[in-house]
């Protein structure tokens, strides 16, 4: 799909699937700003003939910095894709302040910081733009151990709902990318393990039950949804949350009202009581893998 001429930003691309999306749009013609906490971004950028930030999301400094150098290195900017983020995974009763704000700031403040300097330049720019913001399963339905990461990815796909609301007019789409693929991550999962890697030691792809009723593949996989949406060809296409992982392309929905229940006059705690059995319960958090 044809880049040529289209600048971006990825944050978090010095490995995973930061670095998979950062390859996937200089490969399709784009100059990419890649950025990193570590060199890890220098050889990237080198790879991909792109430029380099290392520095950490999150401050609004680093933000302009990436949108200066865009600039100024390749003379405007189209696309940013918001990647970086961390993991301290504790269940609630152990998770310091400490774990809960590194998590928020470098995921929920990095995707808004660097979202707010790209707004700026593309509006300047009037031609229209991309922000394709990283979210996860675990900001859709939770995840045990997760308070951070999860409260952090569902403020991610809020905030994209409400960007494509604001930035409409200028002509700027904003959609949420949910991921799935085989990164340190998911090598985590008990039920992933093992195939993660018998796969990457014999080069053999994973299952089929795997990439399609797991949704689970490579980084790569996912690469190809973050270059159509940067493309021309996703123009119109704003304000969704885009599932990818192995053979699964999946649109998710967004929170909305299910079944609703009338009280003449109002609600009463005991009315309540009595008829909230109508209801059918929501289920919760990411369902475990299941083998054929």
């Amino acid at each position: 799909m044809e880049l040529s001429g289209k600048v971006a930003i990825v944050t978090g691309a010095g490995r995973g699937l930061g670095r998979a999306y950062a390859e996937a749009l200089a490969r399709n013609g784009a100059k990419v700003v890649v950025n990193d906490v570590d060199e890890s971004a220098q050889e990237v950028a080198e790879q991909v003939g792109g430029r380099a930030v290392v520095a950490p999301v999150g401050p609004a400094g680093t933000a302009q910095r990436l949108v200066n150098t865009a600039v100024e290195e390749f003379g405007r900017l189209d696309v940013l894709v918001t990647n970086a983020g961390i993991l301290r995974d504790r269940v609630l009763w152990k998770m310091s302040d400490d774990d809960f704000d590194a998590v928020i700031n470098v995921h929920l403040r990095g995707t808004f910081t660097c979202a707010r300097a790209a707004a700026v330049r593309m509006r300047e720019q009037g031609t229209g733009g991309r922000l394709v913001l990283v979210s996860s399963p675990a900001g859709q339905r939770g995840n045990f151990g997760q308070t951070n990461y999860a409260a952090a990815k569902a403020g991610i796909a809020a905030m994209a709902r409400t960007w494509a609301l604001e930035l409409a007019r200028s002509g700027i789409a904003v959609n949420t990318v949910v991921p799935v693929a085989a990164t340190e991550m998911t090598r985590t999962i008990p039920a992933f393990a093992p195939l993660i890697e018998e796969s990457e030691r014999t080069g053999a792809p994973l299952p089929d039950w795997v990439r399609r009723d797991e949704g689970l593949g490579t980084v790569e996989d996912v690469a190809e949804l973050i270059v159509y949406l940067a493309s021309d060809a996703a123009q119109g296409v704003t304000g969704q949350a885009i599932g990818i992982g192995g053979d699964r392309l999946a649109l998710w929905s967004h929170p909305a009202e299910k079944q609703v229940l009338f009280a003449d006059g109002g609600w009463r705690a005991a009315a309540i009581a009595e008829r909230f059995g109508e209801l059918e319960p929501e289920t919760y958090g990411i369902p475990a893998p299941v083998a054929p």
